[in-house]
């Protein structure tokens, strides 16, 4: 009789690689429960989810389970490594124009995806428009508006091609036609496009450059025939990341340079306790220079957004300035030319501005914003509300 020989093949039972597999997959989990947590995502410019506290209406409702995901996804170890891969892997492999609500562009230039505007950014931007018309009107030769347009309107050969965007310039035409019957406007589109090869906005950030910042303020010199800042030795600052990098991640982005001058001006922030009340908060210079080595970069200038400040100047006169955060690399060129800046931000003053404006004595008014911000900021009508000295 024959016998029979039976040979291993090799390979393991499908038993042995499911345990490999489930000692893999529960070896990762223990080690992300003891990694060290975070509080907020750098590159994302974000505070990072942390563990919710737990209740039973929460997890009968589902939300815990639901804060718990994001817990997990946010705190999971490497989670900067692995989306970077996947957006790595989005561009090369798929070729992706979009990511996280950003266009990527030609020549590294990334850009607010605008491609309709809702009902309600209409209704929207009708207040605001309405509102800044009606203040100026209260003040007939002092306010100054001045709306920034997007990058892509003054580079409009850098978007992917066939990016349906609305048509700012028709927008804008419409909101300077309405606001200019009240107040001077000041439109930089021209002078923009006259000078687009000089570094206006930031690649990876949703701001204007401080070079973009000091030709919109030559602009408003012109304006209001003031002599403008003369510049001096100046400073740079590398590998800026801004918002729309925060968005995208991509592998393959070319940081941007921040230029400032050194300037030692101070800047007093005030806390509000009521109406043209304020209570002194710190006294600091007018640009953090901390923050240059920090994530958010961009925010050295004004030291971020402050509900209200006074910056000591060396020129003449008063000027109160209402903004978004457009105006911060704005704000310091202002310093030659009026001895007290005034700067309000609607994000922390929840007041109108006429008692402020009685009580601190502002001889002028800028209005500054840019473009998507203003149609859709629903603060910006707090500028409208009439009030006075008690």
């Amino acid at each position: 009789m024959s016998k029979q020989v039976y040979r291993k093949n090799g390979r393991k039972p499908a038993s042995t690689l499911a345990v490999l597999f489930l000692a893999l997959v529960f070896g990762a989990a223990l080690l992300n429960l003891f990694w060290p947590k975070r509080t907020e995502l750098a590159l994302e410019n974000r505070k990072a989810a942390q563990f919710p506290a737990f209740k039973v209406s929460a997890l009968l409702d589902g939300s815990w389970q639901k804060a718990f995901g994001t817990w997990m996804q946010d705190q999971v170890m490497g989670r900067d490594q692995w989306v970077n891969l996947q957006r790595a892997a989005d561009e090369a492999v798929f070729q992706k124009t979009e990511e996280g609500g950003i266009l990527l562009g030609k020549d590294h230039w990334m850009f607010t995806r605008q491609f309709s505007e809702g009902a309600d950014v209409q209704a929207q931007t009708a207040k605001n428009v309405a509102a800044v018309s009606e203040f100026a009107s209260r003040y007939p030769g002092k306010v100054t508006f001045l709306l920034a347009p997007s990058a892509a309107v003054i580079y409009p050969e850098a978007l992917p091609a066939g990016a349906p965007m609305i048509d700012e310039n028709e927008n804008l035409d419409a909101i300077f036609a309405q606001i200019g019957q009240t107040a001077q406007v000041l439109d930089l589109r021209d002078t923009f496009t006259a000078h687009k090869e000089d570094y206006l906005y930031f690649k990876t950030d949703h701001h204007w450059t401080t070079q973009g910042a000091y030709l919109a303020y030559q602009q408003f010199c012109a304006l209001k025939g003031l002599t403008p800042f003369a510049g001096g030795p100046s400073e740079t600052v590398p590998d800026f990341l801004g918002t729309h990098y925060s968005s995208t991640r991509l592998w393959n982005v070319q940081p941007d340079t921040i230029t400032w001058y050194p300037m030692d001006n101070q800047m007093t922030v005030y806390k509000l306790t009521g109406e043209a009340q304020f209570e002194v908060d710190r006294v600091e210079p007018m640009i953090n220079t901390e923050k240059f080595a920090t994530r958010d970069k961009y925010a050295a200038f004004l030291d971020g957004n402050n509900g209200y400040s006074v910056i000591e100047g060396s020129g003449e006169g008063n000027i109160l300035v209402v903004k978004d955060s457009y105006a911060n690399s704005f704000v310091p060129y202002l310093t030659a030319n009026y001895a007290k800046i005034g700067v309000v931000d609607f994000r922390g003053f929840a007041y109108g501005l006429d008692s402020t404006i009685e009580k601190e004595g502002y001889d002028d008014i800028l209005v500054l914003y840019n473009y998507q911000t203003f149609v859709s900021d629903n603060k910006v009508i707090y500028i409208n509300r009439p009030t006075t000295l008690s």
